[in-house]
């Protein structure tokens, strides 16, 4: 069955700053040449957080909302420098990924009012990561009865808030400045 979609109009703006990234960093076979992840190129982007939807940044990494999120306020704590292994990580970065993932929780349950919410990471393309080479956790907030029949059954999400309302209510409930 294929997956249908909702018109979310308000997202062009972001595929369209995509697509200028992509030109400005590919080449004309689509390959990057600038060495640099995905996130590595949003974090150095050099736009303002309110529009790459960094909620913090912090010496040895930095926090974000996912532009694809299984719901709205779903997070990704991420070090700064592009790691892929979990177990080449400095101590400095597991420290503060950690100490960012437990505060972007305190973040959702307070920014959010959520009941509960999802912590995981995806190590390897096999294993579900998207983006296998710089390693990130998922921080996704739940709520009771938030699972419905249109993700099962129709194949599609449908978020309750833009990425701007998600933004500033996680950013705005941040534990710690």
């Amino acid at each position: 069955m294929p997956f249908n979609h909702l018109w979310a109009t308000w997202r062009s703006e972001y595929v369209q700053g995509i697509e200028q990234m992509r030109e400005e960093d590919s080449g004309s076979d689509g390959i990057t040449d600038s060495g640099q992840t995905l996130f590595e190129r949003i974090l150095h982007s050099g736009l303002p957080d309110t529009e790459t939807y960094i909620v913090r940044r912090d010496s040895e990494c930095f926090v974000m909302l996912n532009r694809f999120p299984y719901t709205a306020g779903h997070s990704m704590v991420l070090p700064n420098r592009a790691v892929a292994a979990l177990e080449d990580l400095t101590a400095a970065e597991q420290d503060q990924l950690w100490q960012l993932v437990r505060d972007a929780v305190v973040a959702l349950k307070v920014g959010m009012a959520c009941d509960g919410v999802n912590v995981g990471m995806n190590l390897g393309i096999v294993a579900g990561g998207s983006q296998a080479d710089h390693l990130h956790v998922h921080v996704v907030p739940r709520w009771e009865g938030d699972v419905n029949f249109m993700t099962v059954a129709g194949e599609t999400r449908v978020l309750p808030l833009s990425l701007d309302e998600a933004w500033n209510m996680i950013r705005g409930a941040w534990p710690r400045e």
